[in-house]
């Protein structure tokens, strides 16, 4: 009995814990839509991965990106944020990356910094997974794709993968954050 009152404090503990994300309207650049929460009412959850037009991380993890963005599509959405504001970060240059690049996803303006401020990112890639609970999200986990931006093949631990499959299967969970790393998005 005391095992399950102990369990039911750790669970109410970590529902009150867990960051409401206010819902945002951002550009996407790729097709010059507006991209809110309210855009994805059915979803399960929701990826936000911020990034830049610059970053060698960012570069090292765009195909893992595109894959996880296919593996999820469905059900966990993944939208890329660009809020960095130097020059060759303009909306214009984003654009022009989207092309290049192929990026098909969801590529959203934030150059108010607002979302990125919102969330508390400083690095690029740095990611959200966000839980859907009846029209309110909230985050389960943020920080790292998984241990290694260079080398994929010497990966072991797939942070965000595992995050989302916990997820999905209604389950807490229990790595909700792990530091990121990549590139300081400078604050304006």
């Amino acid at each position: 009995m005391r095992k399950l009152i102990a369990l039911l404090a750790l669970v109410v503990c970590f529902a009150a814990n867990a960051q409401t994300v206010q819902d945002f309207k951002l550009v996407n650049v790729v097709n010059g839509n507006t991209v809110s929460l309210e855009t994805y009412p059915s979803c399960e959850g929701l990826v936000i991965i911020f990034t830049s037009n610059a970053c060698p991380y960012d570069e090292y993890y765009r195909a893992r990106i595109n894959k996880l963005s296919r593996d999820y599509q469905d059900k966990v959405p993944v939208l890329l944020v660009n809020s960095h504001v130097d020059t060759n970060e303009s909306t214009d240059a984003m654009v022009k990356k989207a092309q290049q690049a192929g990026i098909s996803l969801p590529y959203l303006a934030d150059k108010d910094q607002t979302l990125m401020n919102a969330l508390g990112a400083t690095k690029s890639p740095a990611v959200y997974l966000l839980k859907n609970n009846g029209g309110k999200f909230t985050i389960v986990y943020k920080g790292a794709i998984d241990d290694n931006a260079q080398v994929e093949a010497d990966v072991r631990h797939h942070h965000l993968k595992d995050a989302i499959d916990i997820m999905l299967a209604n389950q807490a969970v229990q790595t909700s954050e792990v530091r990121p790393v990549g590139c300081t998005i400078r604050k304006k």
